[in-house]
């Protein structure tokens, strides 16, 4: 994917973010928590508290202070590549990263 057609991925997840009502936030919230439970806990602290399971493995609450996490949405939908060989590439669906953002945001409070 080209460098527009994900500007373009990334800012329409941002719009949809911003046009949520909050009923509907809080049940992509909750879809959120589930995903990064089910799919990045292994590794990753994704609650308010504890230690990453896995020491490279930043707590999601900290995600925030390294970067706004709003900046993780093409990277969500395009495939999310680090350098270090132990995390595999993941590629969600554009409600499942509006979803994951959403859970994250509440980690900044």
């Amino acid at each position: 994917m080209g460098t527009a057609p994900a500007i373009a991925t990334a800012s329409a997840l941002l719009m949809c973010l911003a046009a949520v009502p909050a009923a509907a936030w809080d049940e992509r919230v909750k879809r959120g928590r589930a995903l990064a439970r089910t799919e990045c806990a292994r590794c990753h602290a994704v609650g308010r508290t504890g230690v990453s399971p896995l020491r490279q493995a930043p707590p999601f609450r900290t995600l925030h202070e390294r970067y706004p996490v709003e900046d993780l949405a093409e990277a969500l939908t395009e495939g999310i590549r680090t350098g270090h060989p132990t995390m595999p590439e993941f590629r969600f669906e554009p409600d499942q990263a509006e979803a994951l953002i959403a859970y994250l945001k509440t980690l900044e409070r």
